[in-house]
């Protein structure tokens, strides 16, 4: 297995979930793992076993019918979730216990009411526990981002010893700057003794914006997963989105790491978690929104035309999306006028173009955008003899 290959640790179906109003049943989830799987992640988190009858029913239903990615439970470091996670995952081909407690001194002292010992003893004690289930145990250090550094490093290098073979390092309130976040895994990587008998996972979220930013820092001082979300779904204001991280590394080759994921299928995917999970996807949201290869600015639209890769950084079909859109607005130009007019089958010479564009643009003001209906409308008679047959 390359070093520089990043695991694409999905948890849609777990973190995703999380969001308001997102909550889904068996059925959907089957659904969604197996578009996961033929997307190329490598874990699918399928969901928290303990916390209710219908998510353990998933968790173990999913794990029946995922030949190919590993599938994985998520657990408090409380020996019953541990325990029945265990249980949900029996019929896994690739099964992975996630088990975890919080590792600042804000989680120590206000979570849980107790000392850095004891966090290290449930810890160890969690995950040797696990390993009586599954042998690839993860182990997530809540609140890593805020953790003292020394102490962060004693528990990594204790769980680790116990058996973890991934070591997730959450900025769980996405407080981290990312050249913060870096540092965090580049000490692990330079202070835990124990650190090359597991993979280092950052699991970012984007209460600062900076998910995305922060788990690729994190990939460029050695961690090799990165946990996400489709449409950057998730707790509060999400997770590092999928579409995001992946694609930044397959744009930025120089980077020199890499992912399995099948990139043609980001588009379709994004829609069916939207759908299925009833939370539309922002316009502009990056790689999957409706507006991420529209183009409405005349400046724009005339370097587009004349060479896409003046504006787009991104081949539509790289992702599975749509062509390119010129979108007709008041701030369109002459050109990107003329090319819709040619779409529809008009023919004009430069005059005649300038003679419509005073037009559209009276139409433009008045409008969103201008349809195509609009511009049949406002072809004056005289013009319409240009249209071919």
């Amino acid at each position: 297995m390359s070093d520089n290959k990043i695991h694409i640790f999905d948890t849609t179906l777990r973190d995703g979930e999380q969001v308001p109003g997102c909550k889904l049943n068996t059925r959907e989830k089957i659904e969604l793992a197996l578009s996961l799987e033929a997307l190329g992640v490598d874990i699918i988190e399928a969901g928290f076993p303990i916390s209710s009858p219908g998510d353990f029913e998933s968790v173990n239903e999913i794990s029946k019918i995922i030949k190919n990615a590993t599938v994985c439970g998520l657990t408090r470091a409380v020996q019953k979730d541990i325990e029945v996670a265990g249980e949900a995952l029996k019929y896994a081909k690739r099964p992975r216990i996630h088990t975890g407690i919080g590792s600042s001194d804000n989680h120590i002292k206000y979570k849980f009411n107790t000392t850095r010992e004891d966090i290290v003893e449930r810890a160890i004690k969690a995950v040797k526990l696990a390993k009586n289930f599954v042998d690839d145990v993860e182990f997530y250090a809540e609140d890593a981002g805020r953790a003292d550094l020394p102490f962060l490093a004693k528990l990594i290098e204790s769980v680790i010893g116990a058996g973890a073979t991934v070591v997730n390092i959450p900025d769980t309130t996405g407080y981290c700057l990312p050249h913060q976040y870096g540092a965090i895994i580049a000490y692990l990587k330079n202070n835990v003794s124990n650190i090359d008998r597991a993979i280092i996972s950052c699991h970012c979220h984007n209460d600062l914006g900076l998910a995305t930013a922060n788990s690729i820092a994190g990939a460029l001082n050695g961690a090799r997963q990165i946990e996400c979300t489709i449409n950057g779904l998730g707790e509060r204001a999400g997770n590092t989105a999928l579409e995001e991280v992946v694609m930044v590394l397959k744009q930025h080759k120089e980077l020199g790491l890499y992912t399995d994921v099948n990139t043609k299928l980001l588009h379709p995917l994004s829609r069916q978690v939207s759908e299925t999970m009833r939370v539309p996807t922002q316009p502009n949201k990056a790689i999957v929104g409706a507006n991420a290869f529209s183009h409405s600015s005349g400046i724009h639209q005339d370097g587009f035309l004349k060479e896409a890769t003046t504006y787009e950084i991104i081949d539509p079909a790289e992702v599975g999306a749509d062509l390119s859109k010129i979108v007709l607005t008041a701030r369109s130009g002459r050109s990107a006028l003329a090319f819709r007019l040619h779409k529809l089958g008009y023919q004009f010479n430069r005059d005649e173009i300038d003679e419509l564009y005073q037009l559209f643009l009276q139409v433009a003001d008045s409008k969103k955008e201008v349809m195509d209906n609009d511009l049949h409308d406002m072809i004056p008679e005289s013009l319409k003899v240009a249209v071919t047959a």
